[in-house]
This record gives C-alpha cells, sequence and structure tokens, in this order.
C-alpha cells in the first residue's frame, strides 16, 4: 500500500470505492485507516456507541475475495460506513440513544441498510446520537454529549450527532442519519460536511426508530456531494415495506456531474424576513461570501418574500405532528418507565398530551395543500431558495445543557429555526459546508428545492465544492478533550 493508513481514511468515499475496485488498496486497508483514526478520536469526540471492529475487518476481507475473483462490484463495496443508533439489523440490540436498556434484539433489518450491503458498503459501528432522536445539541446522558471535532467544547448538534462528526473526522466515510425536525442537516452545519434530509418519501424508513411517521425523514451525511449522490443512488427507492415511499423511478444522481457548472439561468432564491431576522454576522458573512460565489458561477440572485407567518405556521404544524406522534409511541412506555428518561426528553416526549387529537388531524390535512401553495409560490420566481441552516454560530456544550428548564424550548426553536418549516413541507434540504464562524465552527448554507429535486441540490452543491475548498478541510486532533 502506497499511501498511508491516515491518508486514506481522509480520501473521499469515491476517491476509495475506485481504489478498491481497482486493487490500488484493499477494503481491509480503508477499515484498518478508519478503525486507527476511530482510536484516536473516540476519547475527544466520542461519536461511536459502539465498534464492529472484528466484524468489519472480517467483512473487508470477504469484500477483497470478492475483487479477487473479479465478480461483479457494488458501487460501495469494500467502504465502511457508520450509522446513527437506530436502524435496526437482525440479531443486533440498538440503544436509541437511551438512557435505559429499553430495546431488545431487532428481528428485521432496516431497507436501507439492506441496501448499502447490496451495493457493497461495510459497516464499522453505531453511532452516538439524542436520546430517542429528541433533541437538536446531541446531549445524551448515558452515553454522554457527542463533541465538535473543530472545538470539542462545542456541540454536534443533534439529533444526529454521532453521523456529523464522524464523518467530519474522517472516522468513516459516509453515514445514515434522521431528520424529523433538523437532525440531519444541523450536525453537517456545524462539522462542515454535506447533510441532506431528501423529500419525504424518497428513502424508506422500514427499520429506522420512529419518532414522528409524518415527519421522520432518513438523512444522509458524506464529505462531498459526489460522494453523497453515490449514497443517495444505493438507497432511494420505493419499498414496499413503507407505504409512505414515492413509486417513482430512481434519477441517476451521479448524472448531476456530467457538466461541472451551474445549470444556465439559475435563480436562486434568498428569502427575506423570518429566515434572516436572527442570523448573526459571522454567519450572514459566510452565507454573502457563498451568494457571491455562486454569482461568479453563473447563478441570478432573486429575493424572495416568504411572510413571517407562514412560516411561523409551518413550523408550530411541525411542532404539532413531530410532539403529538411522539407523545403517542412514547405514552405507554412514559406510563410505566418515566424515571427512565432523562428529564428534558421526558418532558418533550409528554408535551404531545396538550395536542387535541382534532389539531393533529388537521395539521396533517393541511400538508398537502400548504405544500402546493408554496411551491406554487415561492417557486415561481426562483429553482431553489438558499438560507442558513443555523442562524447562530455553534454553541458550547455547557450553553446547552439545560435539562427540562424553560430556556429548553427557546434554545431549541432557535436550532431548529430555518430547518423545521420544511420538515412540514416535506421538501428536500442540503447543508452545504460554507465558512467559519468567530469561534472556529463550521457553519453552512442551505438549499431547499422542489419536491424530488435532490439531483439539481447535489449538482449546485458540486460546482461550489469547485470554488471553496471547505469540504476539503479536516480538523486536527485535540490535543485534549474540552470540557466548554
Amino acid at each position: 500500500m502506497s499511501s498511508s493508513a491516515s491518508s486514506i481514511a481522509e480520501w473521499t468515499l469515491a476517491e476509495t470505492a475506485a481504489a478498491i475496485a481497482a486493487r490500488r488498496i484493499s477494503s481491509r486497508d480503508a477499515v484498518s485507516a478508519c478503525l486507527d483514526r476511530i482510536e484516536r478520536w473516540q476519547p475527544h469526540v466520542n461519536s461511536f456507541v459502539e465498534v464492529f471492529a472484528e466484524q468489519a475487518l472480517v467483512a473487508a476481507d470477504a469484500a477483497d475475495q470478492r475483487v479477487a475473483s473479479g465478480a461483479g462490484l457494488g458501487a460501495l463495496h469494500g467502504v465502511p460506513l457508520a450509522h446513527k443508533d437506530m436502524y435496526l439489523r437482525s440479531g443486533r440490540r440498538s440503544s436509541f440513544g437511551s438512557h435505559a436498556d429499553m430495546t431488545s434484539p431487532a428481528t428485521t433489518t432496516a431497507t436501507l441498510l439492506t441496501r448499502l450491503d447490496a451495493a457493497g458498503a461495510l459497516e464499522i459501528g453505531s453511532l452516538n446520537m439524542s436520546e430517542f432522536a429528541l433533541g437538536p445539541t446531541g446531549h445524551n446522558e448515558r452515553f454522554g454529549p457527542c463533541r465538535n471535532p473543530w472545538q470539542t467544547a462545542h456541540v454536534a448538534c443533534g439529533s444526529s450527532s454521532g453521523g456529523g462528526a464522524t464523518v467530519a473526522a474522517r472516522l468513516a466515510y459516509g453515514s445514515l442519519g434522521s431528520d424529523t425536525g433538523g437532525s440531519v442537516r444541523l450536525p453537517a452545519s456545524v462539522t462542515g460536511v454535506l447533510g441532506l434530509k431528501p423529500t419525504y418519501g424518497l428513502l424508506s424508513g422500514h427499520g429506522m426508530m420512529p419518532l414522528s411517521g409524518s415527519a421522520d425523514t432518513p438523512g444522509i451525511f458524506a464529505r462531498t456531494a459526489v460522494d453523497l449522490a453515490l449514497l443517495l443512488a444505493a438507497v432511494a427507492g420505493h419499498d414496499p415495506n413503507d407505504q409512505r415511499t414515492a413509486e417513482r423511478a430512481v434519477p441517476e444522481y451521479g448524472r448531476a456531474f456530467d457538466v461541472p457548472e451551474l445549470p444556465r439561468g439559475l435563480r436562486i432564491g434568498v428569502p427575506r424576513g423570518f429566515f434572516l431576522e436572527q442570523v448573526s454576522a459571522d454567519v450572514q458573512r459566510a452565507l454573502d461570501a457563498s451568494l457571491r460565489a455562486l454569482v461568479a458561477l453563473g447563478a441570478e440572485l432573486v429575493e424572495v418574500t416568504v411572510p413571517e407567518s407562514v412560516v411561523a405556521h409551518y413550523t408550530e404544524l411541525s411542532r404539532v405532528l413531530v410532539y403529538a406522534e411522539a407523545t403517542a409511541l412514547h405514552g405507554p412506555r412514559l406510563q410505566r418507565r418515566w424515571r427512565e428518561y432523562s428529564p428534558q426528553v421526558r418532558v418533550r416526549a409528554a408535551s404531545g398530551l396538550a395536542i387535541p387529537a382534532p389539531v393533529h388531524q388537521q395539521a396533517l390535512q393541511l400538508r398537502p395543500t400548504l405544500l402546493r401553495e408554496f411551491v406554487a409560490t415561492v417557486f415561481a420566481h426562483c429553482d431553489v431558495l438558499h438560507l442558513p441552516t443555523l442562524a447562530i454560530p455553534a454553541p458550547t456544550i455547557a450553553e446547552t445543557d439545560v435539562g427540562a428548564a424553560t430556556v429548553m424550548w427557546e434554545k431549541i426553536a432557535m436550532m431548529v429555526r430555518c430547518t423545521a418549516p420544511f420538515n412540514y413541507l416535506g421538501l428536500p434540504g442540503l447543508a452545504v459546508p460554507c465558512g467559519f464562524t468567530d469561534n472556529d465552527v463550521p457553519t453552512s448554507f442551505q438549499l431547499v428545492g422542489r419536491p424530488f429535486s435532490e439531483a439539481q441540490l447535489l449538482r449546485i452543491a458540486h460546482a461550489y465544492e469547485q470554488v471553496s475548498d471547505w469540504t476539503r478541510r479536516v480538523p486536527s486532533l485535540p490535543s485534549t478533550v474540552s470540557d466548554g
């Protein structure tokens, strides 16, 4: 092997898959490189809850034997990934980030894991998350907080905290998370990787821990747009086991990069009002710089007005769906075992008791109409929206360690301000790294498009990557763990 283990771990997923297929490196080389980094980084970032070292090496050897035999290979053959600890695999126990031992070994395997297996990917471990996916900061009483690899005193956000931190620190080449209110886009934003919340219904939720069936969306972390396209192509599509999935052909996402430039005449909508009202100065500087870069690439900026009352309505409707359905899911268990929930999760999981059933039903019934109205009005003037992912710099772990205090609701509202409305509408959103805030933590812009426009979002992100170096930056191993 001509390259060091460390440098292999820093390659992109696409580079690694191509090198394994061409026999320039082995799958064992890639797995060993990641395991080496995990050993050094895990004490600092706490992004894993379990590492499958022996199983991954055995699987890597089997993958290498398949390469040597000349058998056909999947697009992700031999590449190690790691996923949020809420995707079921038959015979394995998932924690769901729970404080108590509330789960049994699974009797089924999540559809997305099955599809990644078919593409040849390996699984190197399961990742830290907010308890039961309820929490945008990444706090976890059982496993401890997942820390930001760029500044370990700061949050990696949540609830898919482990995915962002793991991919950013180059401990695995990609990751599955879940996004019910921003839980993939937010961790991606503060760790400097790409995070996709696809259109509701593009990816199967079968075998994924539920929180809110009306809003839960599997999501993907990757280092580049090309990596993200490879992962999305492997897992997208209708699943008979999940009636929420759309029956439509899966695009060839890799074709989005056949032409590296932006689409001719691309109109990027810049919403005024609500989404920018509470943006910090350093986040705004990064957003403005990314817009200048996109204009230089040929995009046209279009000012778009999305009334605050409209967005606030979407946010409230999202809250109704999530908390009503989370309470319905956790209610019986809360009655029997409430002490086993951490205080903040206990309060949030029970808050749906205050939401009348007719209000929840109305929120569901309104969604198709409001989605049509939003697409017809906003996207009549632009092709995609460009807005913040997180309006403020990533806070410290100490600043967000507020338990179930009243201020909890204020902090949650601020964190999901720019993401939750699109969970309600079911639109695709992509967090794209665009710089660092004054606390030396990454930030991003968010692209939001029409339903099933993921290929277009990926093409824009790829073009932006060609004129910026944010996705190529790698955090340095901290000397100590900072408590914030």
